[in-house]
């Protein structure tokens, strides 16, 4: 298989155009809500899709992403229900699936055969917030072996050594970081950022994309010209609605677009 997030990068390059990611917790906030939250999000012009797989213990995530965690897993939604959610949402959707998780659960269920029902699920990359970089190489040899992308981490406090590492392994995006700490709206992103991007980009032409406290407009109109896509988690969480999930989370997207003019 020949991961989507490729294709797609090269097309936001020749359009000049910032992409935007939106992350979804898998089973959150009713068990069954998710492949309909994602095709709503799509067709109000999402570009990419992080699905969190639940964990117990997110240590990157702030209290909005943790809830919604927690939620999830009070739903009964395990690692398998999140490879049913990704296929469901495949039938639905072209855009590329990143699965984003802890590497507990996927040991849990077995590296090698959760690299290759993700990619049979229609899954294009995989991000792990927990991953060292003494392990990043043997899950890279896994993904690798399955077909599947494996998207690193960068933050603006990253050694020269890792960004070097990451330049290496990552394939995909290379998730930027905008702060230090975990997800969460802020009301502006950090100084540093830029610096971060510049050192990062003097190493790699891989695809850039930043996340972590992605709100408003005003930030996707700073950081166009500047990363190759946004993410946005913790603001689109919540925006989303017990009555009507896939709604609210479309309106939150054409909010935020139509106040940053992406597309343009």
């Amino acid at each position: 298989m020949v991961s989507r997030l490729g294709p797609m990068f090269e097309r936001l390059r020749a359009e000049s155009r910032l992409g935007l990611s939106m992350f979804v917790t898998a089973g959150y906030p009713h068990l069954d809500d998710t492949p309909a939250i994602i095709e709503a999000l799509v067709d109000a012009g999402t570009d990419f899709i992080e699905l969190g797989i639940p964990f117990s213990d997110p240590l990157a995530e702030g209290p909005t992403i943790q809830r919604s965690s927690q939620r999830a897993l009070q739903n009964g939604v395990s690692v398998r229900h999140c490879m049913e959610v990704a296929q469901k949402t495949r039938a639905l959707v072209d855009v590329p699936l990143v699965f984003m998780g802890y590497i507990n659960p996927l040991l849990a269920y077995g590296l090698e055969r959760f690299c290759t029902d993700a990619v049979a699920a229609g899954v294009d990359g995989l991000i792990l917030p927990d991953l060292s970089m003494e392990e990043a190489e043997t899950i890279h040899q896994a993904c690798r072996t399955a077909g599947l992308d494996l998207i690193l981490f960068i933050a603006p406090t990253s050694t020269e050594e890792r960004m070097r590492t990451v330049a290496r392994l990552a394939t995909g995006f290379i998730y930027c970081i905008s702060v230090t700490g975990v997800t969460g709206s802020r009301d502006s992103l950090a100084e540093e950022v830029d610096a971060m991007l510049e050192r990062i980009r003097a190493l790699t032409d891989t695809p850039l994309a930043l996340g972590f406290g992605i709100s408003k407009p005003e930030h996707l109109q700073r950081l166009r010209g500047k990363v190759d896509a946004a993410i946005v988690g913790s603001a689109l969480v919540d925006h989303i609605t017990e009555e009507d999930p896939a709604g609210s989370a479309a309106a939150f997207v054409r909010q935020l677009k139509g106040g940053a003019a992406v597309g343009g």
